[in-house]
């Protein structure tokens, strides 16, 4: 194949190996996927990515309209540059250390090994002048490793997870590597505001380079400099499809189907996470199970459906975690169901956007408790699927996402009090508020859709790419 003119770098292939498809691969249901998909389709692009299965050898294929880019890792390099830096260091260090984050040299020198193979097949996939669009944590090292292979490209780098307060980051052994990676893009995106402000300040600690709205002053090493944004591109998800799915009448006919076997409540509490301890389903639990305690909900009255999918099984934090939940589950259900009402329908597996929709319709109360989350895409889904202005978001102030949907009811998950007191109101509240605050969300969602999201992204990128007045 011809080279490409734009490479999207991510940690995953936007598809999964599947022997029993025609072609052998399936396209995978992830929120990057969702997020990438329609730029990609309008891009004649190539995407770097690992297949998702270690030692898979795959030669480059074209898939749907999208040249595709194996990068093969070994079970080592799976144990220690993923299950290991990226979510047993990265992972809990950028979300606040919720869990504890473990430092490693074997794990480190394993993602530097990894960071280098994908930067090296991005500047082979890459024509001259291109633009290279690195994805997210597991890939900070690849900016800078790609500008020193390939000086001519543009590249940018996104970072879907919070970056955390110096405080936090100076703990990493490698923090230095770390900057010095990122700051390889021509512009470097992250969710909030707030997160562009805590790297910035990042940069100044260890580096003291000059940084401003307008840019950071990045020294090219020959006694020239050159400028890197870094600012917040807050993603969305593609909206339409969302509100096409919820008008559709096998869905509404599906959503009528939940709610009777439900029971038909008189409303239906949802949440929806990947099984992570970054999500507040532990604090969600807790509440709910208060609030059934002290009777200001019923069972009778009252569901609580926590669709919970599986998530990095194979790390100790997360194995813990799913114990944790299923035995508060059951002690929750084994105190306070009765033959015809169950209190809570905990459902640990992944389901299709159909589903999903047809849940999102179903419910009348959305839990979005994370404690830290870099946007948190569900509460959007939600908002986008309400077609009928209907429904209620209760969403953390801690998710990126508060920034954007003001007219939620936002609360502070570990504050038990206010969030019970947050969920009766929610609960409560009369159908003329509801239809406000919806469709104010609405609109939010609408206007802020992921292609938006990646237009301002890309027209950053392209600005980048023009040369500075006066340099």
């Amino acid at each position: 194949m011809s080279k490409a003119e734009f490479v999207v770098v991510a940690n995953r292939l936007p598809v999964d190996h599947d022997p029993d498809s025609d072609s052998g691969w399936r396209r995978s249901p992830g929120g990057l996927v969702t997020a990438l998909e329609p730029v990609m389709r309008k891009a004649d692009g190539a995407w770097v990515g690992w297949a998702g299965k270690p030692n898979l050898q795959v030669d480059p294929f074209d898939f749907e309209g999208t040249h595709l880019v194996p990068v093969s890792l070994s079970e080592d390099e799976v144990q220690n540059y993923y299950e290991g830096m990226s979510n047993d260091t990265f992972w809990p260090l950028y979300h606040d250390v919720i869990a504890a984050p473990r430092y490693r040299r074997a794990w480190w020198d394993s993602y530097v090994t990894v960071n280098r193979r994908f930067a090296e097949a991005a500047a082979e996939a890459a024509a001259e002048g291109a633009t290279v669009w690195v994805q997210d944590y597991q890939l900070q090292l690849v900016p800078q490793m790609v500008r020193e292979l390939r000086p001519d490209l543009t590249i940018g780098y996104f970072h879907h997870i919070p970056f955390p307060a110096y405080g936090l980051f100076a703990q990493l052994p490698w923090r230095r590597q770390v900057i010095q990676g990122l700051l390889g893009a021509d512009v470097i995106g992250f969710q909030r505001v707030a997160d562009a402000g805590n790297f910035a300040r990042a940069v100044r600690r260890v580096f003291h380079y000059e940084t401003k709205a307008t840019g950071i002053r990045v020294p090219n090493g020959d006694g020239t400099t050159r400028k890197t944004i870094a600012r917040a591109f807050p993603i969305s998800i593609d909206t339409e499809s969302y509100i096409e799915l919820a008008q559709r009448d096998d869905i509404k006919a599906r959503a009528a189907e939940i709610r009777e076997n439900l029971g038909n409540p008189k409303k239906i509490l949802l949440g929806v996470d990947r099984l992570d301890y970054t999500k507040g389903i532990r604090h969600r639990l807790k509440a709910y199970g208060e609030l059934l305690n002290d009777g200001r909900l019923s069972v009778e009255d009252v569901v609580l459906v926590q669709v919970a999918s599986p998530s990095r099984e194979r790390v100790e934090a997360y194995m813990q975690l799913r114990d944790e939940i299923e035995l508060t589950v059951g002690r929750i259900n084994g105190d306070r169901d009765t033959m015809d009402h169950s209190a809570i329908r905990y459902l640990h597996q992944a389901y299709p956007r159909e589903e999903m929709v047809a849940l999102y319709l179903a419910a009348d109360v959305m839990l979005v408790t994370a404690l830290r989350d870099g946007m948190n895409l569900v509460a959007k889904e939600y908002v986008a699927s309400r077609v009928d202005n209907r429904g209620v978001l209760v969403l953390s102030e801690f998710a990126g996402a508060a920034d954007e949907l003001g007219s939620a009811l936002l609360m502070n998950p570990h504050d038990i009090g206010g969030l019970k007191d947050t969920i009766v109101r929610a609960v409560d509240m009369p159908a003329a508020e509801q239809g406000r605050r919806m469709r104010s969300l609405r609109k939010r969602v609408r206007e802020n859709d992921v292609e938006r999201w990646s237009q301002l992204f890309l027209s950053a990128l392209a600005k980048a790419k023009e040369p500075e007045v006066g340099a």
